[in-house]
């Protein structure tokens, strides 16, 4: 059989164990030790040579992909996501960012985009910026008679800003796995998150303008409760500036600032007077819980990787680049390949994946990796808006309880896709927006 082609089976079939419920890092350890036992067999080995060779990826492999210092920076920084969500901080952000706009059409779903780029700043998920954002903002755009395709639309496009916004855990993963700083890359994140943030604003904008009904406007505020709004943004500016100014600027690494960020994090629960067990066993729990998440997920990717590895899939795709007319093109074909199968994988697996198998091709064609690790990530957050995975969409339609159906979140999000795609050709013809920042921290 051709190693190509069984490469090609072995993607499929990690749909079919995905579709099937497993949990993604088992299926991508099953579907590498499939790979690679069926590899032995071709080249005329035993079957229980086979089976004993591919057991052994499993001796090593996952130690090594996880026995990394640089690996400390994810239960970091999800420890400080978590633990200004149990501070109660999106409250304030919201409520800050509503009072700024609330007299223009759709004023709160433009805050609801906001204040998730405020809040994203501070958590690194897509679905716990959803989630926690979502109970807060939903709630107040119905209080007003907004649109639920509008609403839930704005909460679910607002949500993916998490794993863009730095600190990112898509971030994390991609720095990871290319071998670069992980610092530089969040700092590539923050001029393309602001653009999409915007990006999506003006998406509310347009829908308000042709139908006035979808966001109506709100009540009118002095600019005195206006200022005063802003001490509710104040922890997260802070938290921003400390953590990433100090990775920017050179005053600690990006494990430090995950440390220094988790820290302040407990500092701001204390000040809410929230420092209590019940919050820091919850906060505990779901940072190990996700670590945990992240680190099987890794040692599944080894697997897999190691099974494409042999198909020299990567040989041929530098091949293929070699002789395409354009460099252009093969990116793109990439890039579309991304978001095609964001559409069934979960991001963060599909960064492992991919990354070890596309970022040579793109390093041997001249493109610059942490800005190909923004478009990619970029393109991650459309899988997270569109059926049938859309994360995003799952957790709003957890928090409507069922009055909003997922086709109608679905068809919310629809015109949010636009956005994301304008966003993403910005992005791709400009791309000093992604690398600006990173070369200035080098400088």
């Amino acid at each position: 059989m051709n190693p190509i082609l069984l490469a090609v089976l072995g993607l499929l079939l990690l749909l079919v164990f995905l579709f099937a419920g497993m949990r993604i890092g088992v299926a991508m350890a099953l579907v590498g030790f499939i790979g690679i036992m069926t590899m032995r067999m071709i080249s005329g080995m035993a079957f229980s040579n086979a089976f004993t060779m591919a057991l052994g990826s499993f001796a090593n492999g996952p130690l090594a992909s996880t026995n990394k210092d640089s690996l400390v920076v994810i239960p970091m920084f999800t420890l400080m996501g978590v633990t200004c969500a149990q501070a109660g901080i999106s409250q304030d952000l919201y409520a800050a960012c509503y009072k700024w706009v609330s007299r223009v059409r759709g004023g709160l779903a433009i805050a609801t985009e906001v204040a998730c780029a405020f809040f994203g700043a501070i958590c690194g998920s897509a679905t716990a910026t959803t989630a926690s954002m979502g109970k807060i903002c939903l709630p107040e755009m119905d209080k007003y008679n907004y649109k639920r395709t509008l609403a839930c639309g704005s909460i679910s496009a607002g949500g993916t800003l998490g794993i863009l916004i730095p600190p990112s855990t898509g971030f994390m993963l991609y720095a990871i796995n290319a071998g670069i700083g992980v610092g530089p890359m969040f700092i590539a994140g923050i001029v393309p998150g602001i653009i999409l943030t915007a990006c999506y604003a003006g998406t509310v904008l347009v829908i308000c303008t042709r139908d006035p009904e979808a966001g109506p406007k709100g009540v009118k505020y002095s600019l005195s409760e206006k200022f005063k709004a802003l001490l509710g943004v104040l922890p997260v500016l802070l938290l921003f500036i400390l953590v990433l100014g100090g990775i920017l600027f050179g005053w600690c690494s990006a494990t430090e600032g995950g440390a220094v960020g988790a820290f302040g994090a407990f500092i701001f629960l204390a000040i809410r007077k929230k420092f209590t067990p019940k919050n820091i066993i919850a906060a505990l729990k779901e940072t190990a819980e996700t670590t945990a998440m992240i680190f099987l997920i890794m040692i599944g990717s080894d697997i897999l990787s190691q099974f494409f590895t042999m198909t020299g899939i990567s040989a041929s795709l530098n091949a293929l680049a070699a002789n395409a007319p354009s460099p252009w093109l093969i990116l793109i074909i990439f890039l579309l390949i991304y978001g095609l199968l964001g559409c069934f994988i979960d991001s963060l697996p599909l960064i492992c994946l991919l990354t070890p198998i596309f970022l040579p091709v793109i390093r041997t064609m001249g493109f610059n990796d942490m800005w190909f690790g923004v478009l990619m990530v970029m393109l991650m957050e459309l899988g997270l808006m569109t059926p049938p995975v859309g994360m995003c969409c799952y957790v709003m339609a957890g928090i409507t309880k069922g009055t909003t159906s997922l086709q109608q979140i679905f068809k919310g999000t629809a015109p949010f896709l636009i956005g994301i795609i304008i966003a993403i050709a910005i992005v791709m013809a400009f791309p000093s927006l992604a690398t600006w920042l990173p070369g200035l921290m080098r400088g």
